[in-house]
């Protein structure tokens, strides 16, 4: 039997013709990951095992993210941990104040990760360079620390479900709502330790930010992975940022499945997950009212320059919500700089919002933006677990960029329809 475009990558880094779901493989690395929460604990795993030197000085990349600009004492002890690491192994891919940004919006934009690529990363949102053809996912800060010395990996070869998409989205819709869909469809565990492989003709609707957002919540179902079939928007992307030489794989027509879906963007409306899961989801005209305290607009799953453009559409020309508060974070220092420049940031602030520097902060209840007892969010992030953006009895709603700006807006969770 054929093989998948997972199953294909696998295949090639392990050096082997042909692998199967289910086989445990040894696979040679192109990239490992790791932020401000996990590397410290992988340099310590990494000095254990009596390394003296990084596999590949070039093939490393750490992002201080989550914290950053350091919102602490144990913050800032952290990213000291990493920038000393780096300067000691001479990594070239450390980026920090100034250059960083949400680590899975930076690689890509730097070119650091490509089609054809194995890539790990102690995040479980590495998954998200699967949006250019690439085998990428979330590891432990001890496979980490390994692959830092190996470059080598072990992994145990996924069953994949296919996902068909047709169609083109109607207003207000995109790439957040088509996974939020998806998630509410199979589950939070719909696809536990499998590939979540995109095809369709519908894939020419979507953008590379879309499937950037797609991709990045794969792990919302469960999935080892999530990976799109590569078409002439991904080469174009590829070429502007790095024009590397990449390796294209596509699913062979005999490849196994263990589930088939297919989705018409035709029928899909702005979707919500409502608390504590991603698969609590409600379309917009199901949400009813639901009274809000606070909208942030970022992430490594919707602060791309799409996602800013999209906000700063609904916002032009509007007042956030006297009982608001509305914190937009471009997720890295070039989106942020193009932001700028467009003139997006005149609207923000003008409606009434903060703009901040690139970080993860409120997404994972780290700074920016932190929820006390009983407080709502509309974030167009990607959890919504409980406490995860603060207190445990505050409540977190996702949504796509437009959805919160309008919501921002009517203090209530809205479709940018409602606003006159």
């Amino acid at each position: 039997m054929g093989m998948t475009m997972t199953q294909k990558i696998l295949a090639a880094h392990a050096g082997v013709e042909k692998v199967s779901a289910g086989e445990i493989i040894q696979a040679n690395l192109d990239m490992v990951l790791g932020n401000d929460i996990t590397s410290p604990v992988a340099i310590k795993e990494f000095e254990k095992t009596g390394a003296t030197k990084v596999y590949d000085q070039n093939k490393i990349a750490l992002v201080p993210d989550h914290f950053t600009p350091n919102k602490d004492i144990k913050s800032a002890e952290q990213v000291k941990v990493m920038r000393e690491f780096a300067k000691k192994m001479g990594i070239v891919n450390y980026f920090e104040i100034g250059q960083m940004g949400v680590e899975h919006a930076l690689l890509p934009e730097k070119g650091l990760v490509k089609a054809g690529d194995l890539i790990i990363g102690a995040d479980s949102h590495t998954c998200t360079y699967g949006a250019l053809g690439a085998f990428s996912t979330g590891v432990g800060s001890t496979d980490m620390a390994v692959g830092m010395a190996t470059g080598k990996v072990w992994l145990k070869v996924p069953e994949a479900i296919k996902f068909v998409i047709t169609g083109k989205f109607q207003k207000w819709v995109s790439g957040k709502d088509l996974i939020l869909h998806i998630i509410g469809m199979i589950g939070v565990d719909g696809a536990n330790y499998k590939s979540m492989e995109f095809t369709g003709e519908g894939l020419k609707e979507l953008s590379m930010d879309d499937r950037f957002t797609i991709a990045n919540m794969a792990i919302e179902a469960g999935a080892k992975n999530g990976v799109f079939e590569v078409d002439e928007k991904t080469r174009e992307y590829l070429v502007e940022h790095g024009n590397k030489v990449f390796t294209e794989y596509k699913a062979d027509e005999d490849a196994i499945y263990e589930a088939i879906y297919s989705i018409d963007l035709n029928e899909l409306k702005p979707t919500v997950a409502f608390p504590h899961l991603p698969e609590n989801t409600k379309t917009i005209d199901e949400v009813g009212e639901v009274i809000i305290d606070q909208v942030v607009i970022g992430s490594c799953t919707n602060g791309r320059i799409e996602d800013m453009r999209k906000a700063a559409a609904v916002l032009k020309g509007r007042k956030v919500n006297k009982n608001i508060r509305c914190i937009v974070i471009p997720a890295t220092q070039k989106i942020w700089q193009q932001s700028m420049n467009e003139g997006l940031f005149d609207i923000f602030i003008d409606a009434g919002a903060a703009v901040s520097t690139p970080t993860c902060g409120p997404c994972l209840g780290g700074h920016m933006g932190i929820l006390a007892e009983g407080e709502r969010c509309v974030a167009t992030t990607n959890r919504n677990f409980v406490g995860r953006m603060g207190h445990v009895k505050s409540e977190v709603y996702l949504a796509n960029p437009e959805v919160a700006a309008a919501s921002a807006v009517t203090g209530k969770i809205s479709s940018p329809d409602e606003l006159k």
